[in-house]
Parts: structure tokens; C-alpha cells; sequence
């Protein structure tokens, strides 16, 4: 019997207008906007190998200490699975808008939002007269009084709606996994075809989830016509209320300072104070080298060229001025060292407010479908907030050997030449470490999507209950 009920709510579906519709546009929709992200993503790729090679021919003629910072900061490349999601990694800063304007105005789709916004909106559209409308046709009515549980009738009609609607989806999606793989700069690996897989199930979840919540709205309405009302209502506020309204309820509860004032403050702190504070503290110790070692009066004055003129010929002199420059060394590094605590106070608080903004705002969005679905959808394809924080994992574990290389390599300049100006000098960097982005393994990134899909589910859960109750009271006459 629950075969039969799920077999003629199918039925009902195809051969209406409404799914007809909904077919047309996944079908053409899904597979145009596979085949733009592909397009879009092989562009970026060769954005990113240019800037690349780029960056090489910098290195190998204009490597100055100073500037290198700067230069091989740690850049993500392009992911293969953002031919479907565009995610964080696809957001653009000014001099993209100043270019052309109309990639950031409107912004390309992806199967994300086609999933949020059309099979959400699809599956309230399928299932709001799925018990008011049988009412008013009299087959509810008939169908009951055949001795058919209630309990079945709900479930065949949520069960079929919901299959009903990711028929077409499904048939989109392989259409666009088809124009992917055609692609050969396209490189898909095991990982990226479990990752679609658990986007695939979140999706029946959450196709499900609407599905029911059209089923309850129906099972709360005598007629069809208040039913889609309700229905377009509740989807106004679980798709697009909560998720835009949550991040200023959190600024609002969980206020933050501006960045742009921090980053102003510590590059007070670290560049202005801080060039005070070292030449009064480079003058205060070179004094004490200056007093002790005679020989060196009116080095002050001298130029670079002389005092290396006159290393290699007064050992006297060489040994004392090695004496100053540490000197005058551990002043800057003192400065720095001062100047760094205070501007580090700074960025942990700021760093901490932040967070707790941020966590605030993610929880409350929490109680709309469409956060936990993109979330699920973002972490997974490795374009989200969960890759970010990777990815500043793998750049602070960088850094670190940067430093240590770059500390290494003005030692080793130093020694060589103590007179030459170790951050201005041209340097060869060809054994520097490169950073490489390495992408999460897909079974930490299922672990991450399990608070998202498990709200889903609770939530498809709870709907399905409110339905049941409201079904087994509903008149049917």
C-alpha cells in the first residue's frame, strides 16, 4: 500500500504543470552554470600560474628581504570542486569591482544556491496542496475511507514529492558532472567525487525537509490558496530572513572594534612608535660601544664605503664595529620586541571578539536550512569557513619557516659582508621554501559538516512529527 500511495503522488507530480516547470529549469539551469564555473575556474587557474611564474621572475632578480614578505605571502589555488560551488575562495576585493563591475553586481550562481533557493522553493510548491488540495478534490476523503492508515498516507505523499523532486536534480547534476569530466584542465580526484556524494545526501535531506514542511503547512490549512501563502511566507523568513539578519544580531550582542581602526593602531605602534623608540634605543646602547672602543669616533659620520674600506686593513676597528652593530641591533630588537607586545594585545582581543561574533552569528543562522546547507555544501567542497582556518594553518606553519630561513640567510649575509644592508641587498632565494596548499582529507571535512547535517535532519524530524499530529486531526471533509 505505502509502494502504491508513493507511485501515484509521482504520478500526480509528473504530468503537472508545476513539475514541469521545475524540470525545465534544473535541466537547463544546472548544467549551463556547471559549464560557466568550469569555465571560471580554468581562468583562475591560469590567473594563478601566471601571478606564479611572476612571482619566480621577481625572485630571481629583485629578492630584497624587505619586500619579500609581501611577494610570496601564501595565495590558495583555485579547488576542482568549485566547477559547482564558488564559496569563500571566489570572493573578489576593489580592484576586481574597477575592472568589471558586473561579475561582483551579479555574481555567478552555483549548485549551491540553485539548491537553497530552487529546490527549497520547489519543494514547498510541490507539497502545499498535497492535503488541502486532496481535501477540496474529495480523494482524500476516499482515500481514507479505504481503511488506509493516515500514518502511510503522509509518508507516501512526503516520500514521493521528495523523489519527485530530485529526479530532475539528479539528471541536472550527472548532465553537469558530464561537462566536467569532458574538461581536460579539470582534475577531479577521489576525494572531490565523495564530497559531491555528501552534497548529493544533504541535498535529498534537505529537498526532504521542504517537502515535509509543505506538508505540514498543507495538514494546517482547509484550502489550497491560504496553504501557498503560508507557504511562500515561512519560506521568505527560513531562507531569507534568518541567514541575512544573524550576522547584525551578533555585531548587535556580540560587538567587535573595527579592524580598519586596529590595523591602524598597530601600524602606529609598530612602524611610527616603534622607529622613535629604536633610535633612542640604538643611540642609548651604541653610546656604551662608542665610549669603550675609542677607535670608533666619528663612525656616525662615516659612509658605508668607508668603514668597508677600513675593515679589512684596522682589525682593531673591524672588532669594534661588529661590537656597535650588535649593539645598535639589539636596540632595534628590543623596540621591535616592545613595540610587537602591545600591537599583539591588540590583535588577540580583536581576534577574540571576532570569533565570539563570528560563532554567534554561525549559531543563529543555524535555524534557517539554507545556512546548514551551504555550510554542509562550502565546508565539504573546501570553499568555506572550515578551509579558511586550514588554510591559515598551513600559511602561520609557513611563515614559520620563512622566518627561519629568512633569519638564516641575513646571518649568513652578515658574515660575509658586515657592512652591507642585509634587508635592501639583493638576495638569492632559489632554496627559499615555497608554500604549497594542500587540500583537507575528505574524512576531516565530514566530521566538520555533521553539526549542519545533523540540524537537517533534526529539523526533517521535527517537521515530520508537527505533520503526523496535524494530519491524524485533519477533517477530511
Amino acid at each position: 500500500m505505502f509502494s502504491t500511495i508513493v507511485r501515484k503522488e509521482i504520478h500526480n507530480h509528473i504530468v503537472s504543470f508545476r513539475f514541469v516547470v521545475t524540470a525545465l529549469l534544473l535541466i537547463v539551469v544546472v548544467p549551463v552554470t556547471v559549464l560557466v564555473l568550469t569555465n571560471d575556474y580554468v581562468r583562475q587557474w591560469d590567473d594563478y600560474s601566471r601571478r606564479q611564474v611572476e612571482i619566480e621572475r621577481y625572485l630571481e632578480r629583485y629578492a630584497h628581504f624587505n619586500r619579500l614578505g609581501g611577494i610570496v605571502e601564501p595565495t590558495q589555488p583555485p579547488v576542482p570542486l568549485m566547477t559547482l560551488v564558488r564559496g569563500l575562495s571566489a570572493d573578489v576585493g576593489m580592484d576586481s569591482f574597477d575592472n568589471d563591475p558586473l561579475p561582483v553586481v551579479f555574481p555567478l550562481l552555483d549548485l549551491t544556491f540553485i539548491i537553497v533557493i530552487l529546490i527549497s522553493l520547489a519543494g514547498l510548491v510541490f507539497a502545499y496542496d498535497s492535503v488541502s488540495g486532496e481535501r477540496e478534490d474529495g480523494t482524500l476523503k476516499l482515500m481514507l475511507a479505504n481503511g488506509v492508515p493516515r500514518a502511510k498516507v503522509l509518508m507516501g505523499k512526503i516520500v514521493g514529492g521528495t523523489l519527485t523532486l530530485l529526479i530532475p536534480f539528479l539528471l541536472a547534476s550527472l548532465a553537469g558532472l558530464f561537462i566536467i569530466l569532458l574538461n581536460p584542465r579539470v582534475d577531479w580526484k577521489g576525494a572531490d567525487f565523495g564530497a559531491l556524494g555528501l552534497i548529493i545526501l544533504g541535498t535529498v535531506v534537505y529537498a526532504g525537509l521542504f517537502t515535509t514542511l509543505g506538508t505540514l503547512i498543507s495538514a494546517r490549512h482547509r484550502s489550497s490558496a491560504s496553504s501557498i501563502m503560508t507557504s511562500l511566507f515561512v519560506w521568505v523568513v527560513m531562507v531569507l530572513v534568518i541567514p541575512n539578519l544573524s550576522p547584525y544580531a551578533a555585531s548587535f550582542f556580540r560587538p567587535a572594534p573595527s579592524r580598519i581602526k586596529i590595523d591602524r593602531e598597530v601600524f602606529r605602534l609598530t612602524q611610527d612608535e616603534r622607529d622613535v623608540l629604536g633610535n633612542q634605543l640604538a643611540k642609548e646602547k651604541t653610546g656604551a660601544v662608542l665610549k669603550e672602543h675609542p677607535i670608533l669616533s666619528g663612525v656616525e659620520r662615516m659612509s658605508e664605503n668607508e668603514i668597508k674600506d677600513r675593515i679589512p686593513k684596522d682589525p682593531g676597528f673591524a672588532a669594534a664595529y661588529e661590537a656597535y652593530r650588535k649593539a645598535s641591533q639589539a636596540g632595534w630588537d628590543e623596540a621591535n620586541a616592545r613595540q610587537g607586545a602591545k600591537a599583539a594585545i591588540l590583535q588577540k582581543d580583536l581576534d577574540l571578539k571576532e570569533k565570539a561574533q563570528t560563532q554567534l552569528a554561525v549559531g543563529l543562522s543555524m535555524a534557517s536550512p539554507l545556512a546548514d546547507f551551504t555550510y554542509l555544501a562550502a565546508d565539504l567542497s573546501n570553499t568555506g569557513m572550515r578551509n579558511m582556518r586550514h588554510f591559515g594553518v598551513l600559511s602561520r606553519s609557513w611563515w614559520q619557516m620563512y622566518d627561519e630561513y629568512s633569519d638564516r640567510r641575513m646571518n649568513e649575509m652578515k658574515k660575509a659582508d658586515p657592512t652591507a644592508d642585509v634587508w635592501n641587498s639583493v638576495a638569492d632565494v632559489r632554496d627559499m621554501p615555497r608554500f604549497r596548499y594542500t587540500e583537507e582529507p575528505l574524512a576531516a571535512r565530514f566530521a566538520g559538516i555533521l553539526a549542519p547535517l545533523a540540524v537537517l535532519i533534526i529539523m526533517a524530524s521535527g517537521l515530520f512529527i508537527a505533520a503526523y499530529f496535524s494530519f491524524v486531526r485533519y477533517d477530511v471533509r
